[in-house]
């Protein structure tokens, strides 16, 4: 079963004025399906997930282009940058709007070679897993606002759920081929995953010594969501060095698997923690990883609160990315202690949002927010993001946000 994906109708404009349009994320998110849903019969498709394909497009890129014509769709680019020179060429020599269709599972490293070779020729848009907007809900995807109106337009496009279907939801996770029913066996869907992200892309970034430590280290990770990053006190846990821990790090991050929320500060606001907070981007993955077998004991378990919270944070990011823009999103925390759970920024304002599990939360949650006053920008209403049925609000400055309705 196809699911409808809130980038299709971003991709098709994009197209439609660029040359060239790279879809970049982690892998099985979903960008290959939704480009063969997308184009027309008339598109060459490519992967070079065939060897000899990957051979041909790394030692002669003009031969490549003269035995696939174009339009064409090439699926995992990342395994022959060299094709990006070649591009260029045909970009610069007048190629028609929609000609490259280019899918990547390395996000980072693949936007760095396409700006360096395509700056300004190729489009880059970046595809999350399902969201629960895609899965769930109705209507058109718009970027997460707290503003009254876009609030109560958000209501009529959710699904409401109480807290076990929201964990029901945490724990199924946002990977197409499982939410869609192609695969049903969780465990060994997560298993082969994992399996083969280890096997097909780290080792194309970087030397693991021991497959088991590097999942080791993944599982550490997942048990950290929502923490502040510790590069010292995970690296101890895994048992290997602390440059070792950083650099695998980057790899997860690199290939999507995982994103921070970068410290919020600014000139005004002194004593803030530098260390960015990390999350997964398939709370599906966390679930299976930390080892939980069902919903009702994800809910009850001690990552309950922090599963919940990544959840939240990675759905509010992927309204902006489906929406092509970057997600104006960090956190802030100092080191007196005030937290707040993400601020969002736009138009001249910071947007606070704490996000519990609680359905009647207190006033004393939005203590914090007062805490940017202190910044150069004006603070703008915040939200508390949590299990409440309906929207509602505690006062004028401060919306309660259910949490089925990002």
């Amino acid at each position: 079963m196809y699911i409808k994906r809130d980038l299709e109708e971003k991709f098709l404009s994009t197209a439609g004025e660029y040359s060239c349009v790279l879809v970049t994320g982690m892998r099985q998110s979903g960008k290959t399906t939704m480009l063969g849903h997308l184009m027309d019969k008339g598109r060459t498709v490519v992967t070079l997930d065939d060897l000899d394909e990957r051979r041909l497009a790394q030692d002669d890129p003009q031969m490549f282009f003269q035995l696939h014509s174009i339009p064409i769709m090439i699926d995992e680019v990342q395994y022959a940058p060299e094709l990006f020179s070649a591009i260029k060429i045909a970009i610069d020599k007048g190629a028609a709007p929609g000609s490259f269709w280019l899918t990547g599972s390395q996000p980072f490293r693949l936007m760095e070679l396409a700006q360096e070779s395509l700056a300004g020729r190729c489009a880059i848009l970046s595809m999350p897993p399902l969201s629960q907007h895609e899965i769930y809900g109705t209507g058109r995807n718009e970027p997460f606002r707290i503003d009254i109106n876009a609030l109560k337009e958000r209501a009529l496009c959710g699904k409401s759920a109480g807290l076990m279907e929201i964990y029901g939801r945490i724990f199924r996770g946002s990977m197409p081929a499982f939410v869609s029913g192609r695969y049903t066996d969780r465990d060994v869907f997560y298993s082969s995953y994992t399996q083969t992200y280890i096997e097909r892309d780290v080792k194309e970034v970087v030397s693991v010594s021991s497959n088991f430590q590097f999942l080791d280290f993944i599982r550490a990770s997942a048990c950290r969501i929502g923490n502040v990053l510790n590069i010292h006190d995970l690296a101890k846990d895994v048992g290997v060095s602390d440059d070792t821990a950083k650099r695998w790090t980057g790899v997860l991050e690199k290939s999507g698997i995982i994103f921070f929320l970068r410290p919020y500060e600014n000139n005004l606001l002194k004593r803030t923690i530098k260390a960015p907070k990390l999350y997964f981007s398939d709370t599906g993955l966390v679930a299976y990883l930390t080892r939980y077998s069902t919903p009702e004991t994800l809910a009850s378990g001690a990552l309950a609160g922090s599963v919940l919270e990544n959840y939240v944070v990675s759905e509010i990011c992927k309204t902006y990315q489906n929406s092509a823009k970057e997600c104006p999103a960090w956190y802030y925390r100092d080191k007196d202690g005030h937290e707040i759970d993400m601020v969002i920024e736009g138009d001249g304002f910071v947007h606070p949002i704490e996000i519990k599990r609680t359905a009647n939360p207190g006033t004393e949650l939005t203590g914090a927010f007062r805490i940017l006053d202190q910044g150069s920008l004006k603070r703008g209403s915040g939200a508390v993001v949590c299990m409440k049925d309906t929207l509602s609000a505690m006062n004028a400055d401060n919306f309660i946000v259910p949490i089925w309705m990002i």
